[in-house]
This record gives C-alpha cells, sequence and structure tokens, in this order.
C-alpha cells in the first residue's frame, strides 16, 4: 500500500511538473535535508575534529599564524573574500539592477533585488540564531564582527553569483555561452568559500552550510523566476534556434 502511494505520486508529479522544475525541486529539497543535517552534526560537536584538522592544513606546520604558500597567495585569499563582501555584492546588484531598470526589464531588476535581499536577510537570521563562535585555532585574517555559522561570504556568493549567472545565461541563445558563465559563477562562489577558510575566519562546515543555503536560496528563486517567465511577466529564456 505504501509504495502504491509513492507510485501514485510520482505519476501525478510527471504530469503536473515539468522534468526541469522537477529537478530543481529535487536539488533544492537535498540541499535543505543536507544543510539540516549538517546542523545537527556541528551542534553536537561532531564535526570537530574534521573542521581543525582541515583548518590547520592550511597553515604551516608550527606555525599556525601563518598560512601556508608565498605571500601573494596569502594576498590573493584577501581579494577572493573580498567578492564575497557586503559591500561588493550590494554595489554589484545595484549596477545590475540599473542595468535591468534602463532596458525596461523592470521584473528582472526585481528579481534580482529580492534574491541578493532575501539572502542577506536569511543569512542574518540564521547567524543569529546558530550564534557559534568563530575559530580560535588560528589568527583571523580578515576582521569579523558576527557568528560564524554559516558562513555570511559564502552564502551570498552563492546567492549573488549564482543568481546573477542564471539572468545573464538566459539571454544568451547559445548553450556554450550559458554553460560558460554558469562555470564562472560556480568558480567564484567556491574560491569566496575557500578564502574564507585560507584566512582563518570560518570553519570549514560553515562554508558548507553557507553554500548550502545560498544554493538553496537561488534555486527557490529560479524556480520563481521561471514560473514568472511561463506567465510573461520575465523575459523567456534564449534559444539556439531563437531567430
Amino acid at each position: 500500500m505504501k509504495y502504491d502511494s509513492i507510485s501514485t505520486l510520482i505519476s501525478w508529479m510527471r504530469s503536473h511538473i515539468e522534468m526541469t522544475s522537477l529537478a530543481l525541486l529535487s536539488i533544492i529539497v537535498a540541499a535543505i535535508l543536507t544543510l539540516a543535517e549538517l546542523s545537527e552534526e556541528v551542534f553536537e560537536g561532531s564535526t570537530r575534529n574534521l573542521d581543525r584538522d582541515i583548518l590547520l592544513l592550511l597553515r604551516t606546520p608550527g606555525d599556525p599564524s601563518n598560512p601556508i604558500g608565498p605571500l601573494w597567495l596569502e594576498e590573493m585569499g584577501r581579494d577572493f573574500t573580498a567578492l564575497g563582501g557586503v559591500a561588493v555584492l550590494t554595489l554589484t546588484t545595484l549596477v545590475v539592477s540599473v542595468f535591468f531598470l534602463l532596458l525596461h526589464r523592470w521584473t528582472s531588476a526585481l528579481y534580482i533585488l529580492v534574491t541578493v535581499g532575501g539572502g542577506i536577510l536569511i543569512s542574518g537570521i540564521a547567524k543569529e540564531f546558530f550564534d557559534r563562535p568563530r575559530p580560535d585555532l588560528v589568527p583571523h585574517g580578515s576582521i569579523v564582527h558576527t557568528a560564524s555559522f554559516p558562513s555570511g561570504h559564502s552564502m551570498m556568493a552563492a546567492v549573488a553569483y549564482l543568481s546573477l549567472g542564471v539572468l545573464i545565461a538566459r539571454v544568451q541563445p547559445r548553450l556554450v555561452l550559458k554553460v560558460y558563465v554558469m562555470i564562472v559563477a560556480v568558480l567564484l562562489t567556491i574560491f569566496v568559500g575557500v578564502s574564507r577558510i585560507y584566512m582563518g575566519v570560518h570553519w570549514p562546515t560553515d562554508v558548507a552550510a553557507g553554500w548550502l543555503a545560498g544554493g538553496a536560496w537561488a534555486m527557490i528563486c529560479l524556480m520563481v523566476a521561471r514560473s514568472l517567465a511561463k506567465r510573461g511577466h520575465i523575459e523567456r529564456e534564449a534559444k539556439e534556434d531563437d531567430p
């Protein structure tokens, strides 16, 4: 009886939800469930040794105050971490929003503002709720003012760059350009997160949680954008066979 019910549910979803939306929904659910499990593991202390080992792996043996690699690598870490900062992301969001407004694409501008603004709000609430202390094993390579879990830089990089990547990819008719844009967006998100660990201001699990939360929120907003596009409120996605 149980399996009949599951089969009936799957059949209903296939007939009422297109495969792309179903895939997005599956990714969102998987990300949220993984985030919930990770949060539980973190606050039970199960990830303490893993966090510690990875953090120290990025430090010079015998001198935890010194990150591994040459000085230029440390400077590059600061540059990458700035790409996930509030100032850079706010400026980028405003510039892109004004660009869409000048093109009279009001809904697209509102979409990116709500997506990034919502991500900032969710990140702040999550930090207050979990209130995890920052790493104390190594000196911080960047000034920090908030709690550690989840990583705000990692989450906001995922929200902003993935969402901007989707918007840009939607107006590109060629598949190779769509793939290129999304690869760049994913790499920027990864670089920001890794830099937070390298700078010693986040535990690795903070960054993982930020990626999961930011990715899930970006996918939720993407589903909304696809729904709006079907109703004609946002320009439909460009295809290679479009004239």
